[in-house]
């Protein structure tokens, strides 16, 4: 992985001094809050419900186990013994003191991380496919590139400043796992019918408050041109994007009051004079950054282990775990491990102090040092030797990490909600417990087949609701009830797509019963191997708009149907455990 020169490195630290002196003024009263709020922001830590929030950039979701164990030292010393990871592959912590957050990013600092561009109207952290440069359809590993982006967009002093946050995400293989779709730039790395290497290029997809799938700009785009483009693509929006709304200064909103044509007209016409500049890429630039991703010292090793497959017929619980949390690996004789932060009864995303050193012992020696977050907020171990799969398995079982659910119904994104954040509407996580809780039957799972639920506490889609195959979005909080929207028909991946929202809202209490209907829908209609989304693709929505509000739901309000039970009846406090 990518490791600081002294110019980063150099960077980082003079950051740290010049944040501990803006808060020492700010304690001091020197700096009033609204002065403080631009210089906070500008390294990832806001002001929530309960105290302060660090935000800590992960690029393109990499980190060492060093790294890792820095996590649970800040969760420790800092927090409340717990840290949250996010959709941007990103970490969290919800509970700081402000007067110890210099400390806490010079503690960062120490192991080359920060908070630099978490927030703020700015590029921020590049992301990409947990699996980069082991995914087995991988055309082209995109981390060095990722890398390069990171840099050229780091304190970049045109961008510093945009209309809107800017998100860009990069995807090297076959199948879209960096959700690039939904991403201001998208983009795509892939070959051309000579061999040359080059960039599928989106642009303006997004979601929040206005959800649009990017649009194609350039279908092929040389590597050597990547930053001058996305530099144009930048200048246009920088330029035009709106200033005088924050509901309409993404990039999406100026692409489409544009359309695509006319936008990638004006890009283009800026792009000539950047193309062959300074900012073009070069082979040796390349192969620089591209040498920080070697390979690990990989062993050679038979595809199938013996033990491995006798372990496996005997153990129905190993089985699953195998089958759902295990991924093939490019080389013989390894596999991809995805620990699963999601166990009914857990807060989708949480990982404590305990797991995080846990984690971090595993990857030193099971995948040489090194771990992955992943966009739906689970971690990944990437190349771990099929016959060490039972002892990883067995250890890991030891810290809850080996539910079998990745890709299944319990595999829930979700942001922290109105027990958070002051943007909520409400609660995420209790509803997330909830759900999981009542369809954690893993017999009925595994029936029910590939599926995703996606919960965001309010209509910015932190949990990307909007590319959920099922989307939950809070709405309102009115007389102590929540009000949720319930969604079908989102996708992500190569086939992504927006949800539709199926009719009124519902309570708190009503949502999981609401699921149920929506699954009894899909498992009365659907063909064989037919996935959710595919069912609600062929069918439409109507016929789970009908069930959902059948005649025994219309006094939904008074709690009047005998299935639904009323949000007092469950036994969930508003404030979440970790209070």
């Amino acid at each position: 992985m990518y490791r600081y020169d002294e110019f980063d490195q150099t960077i980082v630290n003079e950051r740290v001094k010049q944040f501990r002196d803006q808060v020492r003024r700010r304690l001091s009263g020197e700096l009033k809050e609204e002065e403080f709020l631009p210089l906070r922001l500008q390294n990832g830590l806001y002001m929530q419900i309960h105290g302060y929030m660090l935000r800590i950039a992960v690029p393109y979701g990499l980190i060492s186990s060093q790294q890792m164990r820095m996590f649970a030292h800040i969760a420790r010393k800092y927090d409340r013994g717990y840290g949250h990871f996010t959709t941007r592959q990103n970490i969290q912590f919800n509970w700081l003191k402000l007067e110890d957050t210099p400390d806490l990013l010079a503690d960062l600092a120490s192991v080359e991380m920060h908070g630099i561009q978490t927030s703020g109207n700015c590029i921020r952290n590049i992301t990409s496919d947990e699996f980069v440069g082991v995914a087995h359809d991988e055309i082209v590993d995109p981390r060095p590139y990722a890398e390069i982006l990171r840099q050229w967009s780091t304190f970049h002093p045109e961008f510093a400043f945009l209309p809107r946050k800017f998100k860009i995400a990069i995807s090297g293989a076959k199948e879209d796992r960096a959700a690039i779709y939904a991403h201001d730039i998208g983009l795509s790395v892939t070959k051309n019918a000579q061999g040359e290497i080059g960039f599928k290029v989106l642009v303006g997809g997004g979601l929040g408050r206005t959800p649009i799938i990017g649009s194609v700009i350039c279908e092929f785009l040389p590597w050597q041109h990547v930053l001058t483009y996305i530099e144009s693509i930048m200048r246009v929006y920088n330029q035009y994007g709106r200033r005088d709304n924050k509901y309409k200064a993404r990039i999406k909103i100026l692409v489409k009051a544009l359309g695509i044509d006319e936008f990638r007209r004006q890009v283009e016409a800026d792009w000539a004079d950047l193309k062959d500049g300074p900012g073009t890429l070069t082979t040796e630039e390349v192969n620089r950054v591209a040498s920080f991703f070697i390979d690990p010292a990989y062993e050679t090793l038979p595809d199938h282990d013996s033990k491995l497959n006798e372990f496996k017929a005997d153990n129905r619980a190993f089985s699953n775990w195998l089958a759902k949390n295990v991924k093939p690996h490019r080389v013989s004789g390894y596999a991809i491990v995805v620990l699963s932060l999601k166990k009914p009864g857990n807060a989708p995303g949480d990982a404590t102090a305990e797991q995080m050193d846990f984690v971090a012992n595993l990857a030193d020696r099971y995948s040489f040092g090194e771990l992955r977050i992943t966009h739906k907020q689970n971690l990944v171990l990437a190349d771990v030797r099929q016959k060490d799969l039972v002892d990883l398995w067995q250890e890991a079982g030891q810290q809850e990490l080996t539910t079998p659910n990745i890709g299944m119904l319990t595999d829930i994104i979700s942001c922290p909600g109105a027990e958070f954040c002051t943007l909520a509407n409400a609660r995420s996580i209790p509803l997330a417990k909830l759900i999981a809780e009542r369809f954690e039957n893993l017999d009925y799972l595994y029936d029910i087949g590939e599926i995703t639920l996606n919960i965001s506490g309010c209509v910015n889609a932190c949990g990307q609701h909007h590319i959920g195959n099922i989307g939950i979005t809070g709405v309102e909080k009115k007389d102590h009830d929540e009000w949720y929207q319930v969604s079908i028909g989102g996708a992500e991946g190569n086939d992504s797509s927006l949800s539709k929202i199926i009719g009124p809202s519902f309570t708190f209490g009503q949502v999981p019963e609401v699921i149920e209907r929506l699954l009894q829908v899909y498992l009365r209609e659907r063909r064989e191997a037919e996935r959710f989304i595919d069912t609600v693709r062929r069918i439409g929505h109507e016929p789970f708009k009908e069930h959902v509000y059948a005649t025994d739901f219309a006094a939904k309000e008074e709690h009047t149907d005998p299935h639904i039970v009323a949000p007092a009846q469950y036994d969930v406090p508003y404030y979440s455990p970790r209070f």
